[in-house]
This record gives structure tokens, sequence and C-alpha cells, in this order.
């Protein structure tokens, strides 16, 4: 059963919150980084991405750059603009989907999820409590680790999901009826951002109680930062000869939503060329495995599981799996991301490994199927493929089952806004 905790998160004054937060340290590069930061002193990727500090060109993994990570987090709390709430409290986080979102969100407008920020067990996440649906890479674990170890804080919060509960609902609805902590509109994503208090000792007790009786919790979105947490977590541990327990460093920082309330994009594929067939020999083989049909100049996007839609040469298919071909007990096999992988990627286009060749490349269904039609049209690409995005329960099945889900699986949309919370290690 789950174990989590309230916690003395670290947060910005109500008016400075919109200096402060930024988007997640993963989703941008060094210079978009240093470009939003801009003149703003305040803005939280002084700490997350500490090398716009330094000139243009300075590794993000630099020892350097760490320590300026630290530095600056001590510099926010000298000076006020982070600062540690008095008692243990929970948070409720509200996301909700502005007016003109990008492609992928556009059906979705004026959606809110509504997740609890918590402090969730490192013991959970070493027995399975907490399951996870993605490989990790050492090399980006340990460049979280050193951020968690230099901060002795988590900056940043990972992204859980759990089944929902109707005990949790009623008490989010309660109290996200109450005028709000924060409350503001971000001027990247235009998606409105909320932030409550929990701190009521009765709610707290229902939160950590209910909590209790809840089997697993799932990563959705963090894996790297979840096993940084973890792994720091557990170092110190070992490293206390009085290690108790109970102490802060036992829990990691997390925001926890019910699964029905995630939006999962699609994540599609363009590749460079059809591996020496032209087109009309490539719709021949697709044929042999999927019933196609032209669809036409404008943009397709696939109806259900296993459609697909095809752009080349200026015109959209679709196309959709013969029967007969999965074993839709496979809680792996039965993905559409395995399915276009085997039947498509390898079996027509000879790419064997999504992670290495350099033939294929990723786009987030945030950019819609214009990105994708734009990528074939000016001759970078000459195909994509869109896919119906994968459902948070096949997720759960297959973290379920202990398996791990294909490389560029899911993406999950909105991101979390960083600097809203922060929690301490000690």
């Amino acid at each position: 059963m789950a174990v989590v905790k309230p916690f003395k998160g670290i947060r910005p004054p109500r008016d400075l919150v919109e200096q402060v937060e930024s988007r997640p340290y993963d989703v941008l590069d060094s210079e978009e980084a240093r470009a939003e930061a801009g003149d703003n002193e305040k803005s939280l990727y002084h700490i997350i991405k500490p090398e716009i500090d330094f000139p243009v060109g300075t590794s993000e993994y630099d020892p350097r750059v760490y320590e300026k990570a630290a530095e600056n987090f001590k510099m926010f709390q000298d000076k006020g603009w982070l600062r540690q709430d008095g008692e243990e409290m929970y948070y409720i986080y509200a996301q909700t989907i502005g007016e003109n979102p990008l492609g992928g969100l556009q059906n979705s407008v004026g959606k809110t999820q509504y997740g609890l920020v918590v402090a969730a067990a490192v013991e959970d996440y070493m027995n399975g409590i907490i399951k996870k649906h993605e490989l990790t890479r050492r090399d980006k674990e340990e460049d979280r680790m050193k951020h968690v170890r230099v901060n002795n804080a988590n900056l940043e919060p990972v992204f859980f999901a759990y089944p929902d509960n109707e005990v949790l609902d009623a008490l989010v609805n309660r109290i996200t009826k109450t005028a709000p902590e924060y409350d503001f509109v971000a001027p990247i994503d235009g998606f409105r951002h909320r932030l409550w208090l929990v701190n009521k000792p009765e709610d707290i007790a229902v939160v950590t109680e209910t909590f209790a009786a809840i089997p697993y919790l799932y990563i959705a979105d963090g894996h790297h930062r979840s096993a940084a947490a973890a792994l720091v977590g557990a170092e110190k541990a070992k490293q206390n000869p009085n290690h108790r327990g109970d102490e802060e460093y036992n829990y990691f920082m997390a925001v926890c939503f019910p699964a029905s309330q995630l939006t999962i994009l699609d994540y599609n594929r363009v590749v460079k060329d059809l591996n020496g067939m032209s087109v009309e020999e490539f719709l021949a083989k697709l044929s042999e495995k999927f019933t196609v049909a032209e669809k036409g100049a404008e943009p397709y996007r696939p109806a259900s599981l296993h459609e697909f839609s095809l752009y080349v040469a200026g015109v959209w298919y679709s196309l959709k799996l013969k029967e007969g071909l999965v074993d839709e007990s496979n809680p792996i096999g039965s993905l559409d991301v395995s399915i276009s992988s085997k039947f498509i990627l390898d079996d027509l286009l000879g790419i064997k490994d999504l992670r290495s060749d350099k033939r294929i490349d990723f786009v987030g269904g945030l950019r819609g199927l214009g990105e994708l039609q734009r990528r074939v049209d000016n001759g970078e690409m000459k195909m994509a493929l869109a896919l119906y995005p994968v459902s948070m329960k096949q997720i759960m099945n297959i973290a379920d089952s202990g398996n791990i889900m294909p490389p560029k699986a899911t993406w999950f949309e909105p991101k979390l806004r960083s600097g809203l919370v922060i929690h301490k290690l000690s």
C-alpha cells in the first residue's frame, strides 16, 4: 500500500510566483532557458538550469554548474524569493488547458486535472509499490542525482497517477471551491495553474489514510527524476549511522493525479526514406497487413486503436491493421507503438532500433499533425506516421505486468510547472 506524508514546502510568496515558476528542466535546452529567464533574476532556471549563469557553451554537466545551483538556491531563500512553510501540509495543484493550445490539445480546451502534491516514500519506489513503465538511462539518473545531492532538495516534482478514488475526489472538490493560494496563466503554454494548501489536520489525515489503502502508484512522467530522488534518499539512509526511517530524505516530492483525468497525446514518427521503395511499392507492401484508404491532402487523425495515419507524397492515408495479426492479450505486442514498429518500421523500412537509428525522428502530439506534414513537405522527411494515443489503462496494465513500454510511446500534457513547491530533504 502507498505511503505518503505531508511536508513543509519551500515556495515563492504569492506576489512572486509568476517570476519564480518555470517549465521543467528537461523540456528545453540551455539557450531556450537563457532566453526565457532573460533579465529575471528570480527565475527558477537559475537553479534548475544554472548553466545560464555561465558563458554560452558551458556544459550543463560542468561541476561548477551544480555548485551554482546550490548557491542560487540558498540565495533565493536568503532573499525571501523562496520561503519554507511553517507546518507540514499537502497541496492541491490544478492545471487547466487554455483557449488556444497547440494542435494536440485543441479538443481539450477548458479541461482541468487536479493533483495532490505529496512526499512519496523512497521504499515504495524500491519495492515496486511505485510502478514504472519506462527504462531509465544511468547518465540521466546521475545528472539528476548530483542536482538533488548538491541542493539537498527535490526542486521539481515527479508526475504520478493513481486509480480514481471517491474519497480523494470529494476532498479535492471541496477545497478547490475556496480561493487558491496561486492562480496564474503561464506565458509559454497558456495553461492556467492553481495551487491550494491542504493544512487542516483532519484533511491531512484523510489524504494520508486514503493513500495507505491504494495498492500502487504509477509514474506517468519523470522516470529519471523519480529514480534520482529515490537513489539519493537510499544513499542518505546508508550514510546515516543513526538512520531511523522517518527522516525527510526517505521521501521525495510527487504530484499524484487520478488516472482518468490525465491527457496522453500521440507520439508520432517521421522517417527520412522508404528503404529504396517507391511510394507505390511502399503502399502495396503496407496493404498486405493493413487496409489502406486514401484520405486526401487534409491532415487525417487516427480514430481508434490499431489505426494509423500515413502522410507521404502530399497525401494522407488511413492504415487499419487487418484482424488476427496480433495477440490482444499481450500488453506490449498489442500496443500501436509495437505494431507500427514491427509491421512498418522494422519489416518494411529496416529500422530496428528506435533509440539509435538516425533515419527516424519523433514528434510529440502537442505539435499537431501539421508539424508532421511540414517536415515531409519541406523535404526533410519522406513520410510521417501518426499513432492513436496510448491510454492510461494500457500504461497501468503494462506496469502491473512488470513490462516496460517501447521507446517514445507516451507524451503527457500539460507538463507540471516547476517552482510552485520544493521539498527539502532535511
